[in-house]
């Protein structure tokens, strides 16, 4: 009897650590990115150990700068952000928006240095991933460096579907393409794909385009007016889906 008496409330410890790690794991934005990968409960609890769940950004505020010393890689938890890099005459260049569940700060890992800067595009935040420590777990985590080899190839494609964009597209294909791209992303996380925030200003946007904010404000209403689209401020309803992808060339 002494040792049963003993042996339950271990079992209750155990069951009590294992239901705070799942619903630390199920509101992390790494949840639907580690659960398919097959790791076993001790590994996800590894992962668990070195991820930093950060405090908000604030909309405007930086989450790195090429100034910043490299150490981690960042996984969007909540919120939006977006990449930018700049010319030596000082103009900026949009490269890049990201959503929760994506991650930022991947080009940084061969040069072991961030090659653009990060800003919060409203009040968000990241998980942290301290690359050395996500070397070391790798090395007994095979599926954990299959997810990273994907995700790099992930942003490989993604910089060449944007050069792509940038070199042939016209303004109206560009801006059809940008939002089915935004849309899809939404729904890949659970969100709806015919009605969200796009938290990016259009002057963002016309930079990540390479067009001018008058054209991509005259695209916005002729879409509207045409019946595509429903917007009002921030918010986008996407009501021809057909029609929008046969403008995407």
């Amino acid at each position: 009897m002494t040792q049963l008496g003993n042996v339950t409330p271990l079992f209750q410890d155990l069951a009590k650590v294992e239901h705070e790690h799942n619903l630390a794991c199920q509101e992390c934005s790494l949840y639907r990115l580690c659960l398919p990968l097959g790791l076993h409960n001790n590994d996800l609890i590894q992962l668990d150990k070195i991820i930093k769940r950060s405090q908000s950004y604030s909309r405007g505020q930086p989450l790195f700068s090429t100034q910043t010393p490299f150490n981690s890689i960042y996984v969007v938890r909540s919120g939006s952000f977006k990449t930018t890099v700049s010319a030596v005459d000082g103009r900026e260049q949009v490269t890049g928006f990201y959503f929760p569940g994506e991650f930022v700060g991947l080009d940084a890992i061969y040069e072991q240095a961030y090659r653009s800067n990060a800003k919060a595009l409203e009040s968000s935040s990241v998980c942290e991933l301290p690359f050395d420590m996500l070397q070391e777990l790798g090395a007994n985590m095979p599926q954990l460096q299959v997810q990273m080899m994907s995700r790099l190839s992930k942003e490989l494609s993604g910089d060449k579907s944007l050069m792509f964009l940038l070199g042939k597209k016209t303004a109206e294909e560009k801006l059809a393409t940008f939002l089915l791209s935004i849309s899809r992303r939404f729904q890949d996380r659970g969100f709806s794909a015919r009605e969200f925030q796009l938290s990016m200003s259009r002057g963002d946007i016309a930079n990540h385009l390479g067009l001018a904010v008058e054209t991509v404000s005259r695209l916005f209403s002729r879409f509207q007016d045409e019946g595509l689209i429903d917007i009002h401020n921030k918010s986008i309803s996407i009501r021809d889906v057909e029609k929008l992808k046969a403008l995407c060339g």
